[in-house]
């Protein structure tokens, strides 16, 4: 901030928007410290517990890449198809707050670490709900698969980490007031000189399940097939390096079968 820049008022949105203390939702924020965990706890970057007889996923796209080894902007194609990698995964329960399908108690989260022409960010990522007495009763496999060295990019892979969830209250981010909150918020935070500055509000950037996403681009939630609007499933962002800053957006709609979900993503 410029030296000659008042600083923003020390007020928080709920004060001078009382309206949006009605927003809060809860979260699970997720607290990755680095570790070791195993195959049987929950991780970010870590194990899966994985069935024996499903293959590993893999990304086969023509067009994906990484940097090379010692320039920022030096780039080099990696031809054919390289093993997805683990992002996050989460048991029932160290997650009470989140709402597993039935019969189900076991998240996991993969992606491709590479970058793609056509979003620079992770892409085709695969989500499974799956129950873990089925899946340890069926057998693990020996190994999973890894790309060779410099095959990834690993600003798109989290190091492993054990996780110690909390539970907190979360607020749209200003990207998801309603309307009429985003036309009477300006005068409200107009400062004497004529600037307008956005105070801090408590929209968690954080790795987290549930609550509000943390745009930092405006905001796009999808609609599922149904034409229902998708809830916010879970958030993974601040713990690992996406193109600028920025984070990926799971979101799914329990309204229709199958629970279909979808991702965005977005960076400054």
């Amino acid at each position: 901030m410029p030296a000659d820049t008042p600083e923003p008022p020390a007020k928080d949105l709920r004060t001078l928007i009382p309206e949006y203390a009605g927003l809060a939702r809860e979260t699970t924020l997720l607290n990755p410290e680095p570790g070791d965990p195993g195959v049987r706890e929950s991780s970010l970057g870590g194990r899966l517990l994985w069935p024996a007889d499903e293959p590993w996923p893999y990304c086969a796209q023509e067009d994906h890449w990484t940097y090379g080894p010692d320039l920022r902007n030096h780039t080099e194609i990696v031809p054919g198809a390289v093993p997805m990698v683990p992002i996050l995964q989460l048991f029932a329960r160290d997650v009470p707050g989140l709402e597993f399908p039935e019969g189900k108690d076991l998240l996991q989260l993969v992606w491709c670490a590479l970058i793609h022409e056509q979003d620079p960010g992770p892409v085709m990522p695969k989500l499974y709900w799956r129950n873990e007495a089925e899946v340890v009763a069926g057998g693990l496999p020996a190994e999973v698969p890894v790309a060779g060295e410099g095959e990834y990019d690993e600003d798109n892979m989290p190091q492993p980490s054990t996780l110690s969830p909390v539970t907190a209250e979360d607020w749209p981010s200003r990207q998801d007031l309603p309307e009429d909150m985003r036309e009477t918020w300006e005068p409200r935070f107009r400062l004497p000189t004529g600037h307008t500055m956005w105070p801090p509000d408590s929209n968690v950037i954080a790795t987290k399940v549930g609550g509000w996403p943390a745009w930092t681009q405006p905001a796009d939630w999808p609609d599922c097939e149904g034409g229902h609007r998708m809830e916010h499933l879970l958030t993974v962002t601040g713990d690992i390096q996406l193109g600028d800053c920025g984070g990926v957006y799971f979101f799914h709609c329990r309204e229709c079968p199958g629970l279909p979900w979808d991702w965005r993503f977005d960076c400054h």
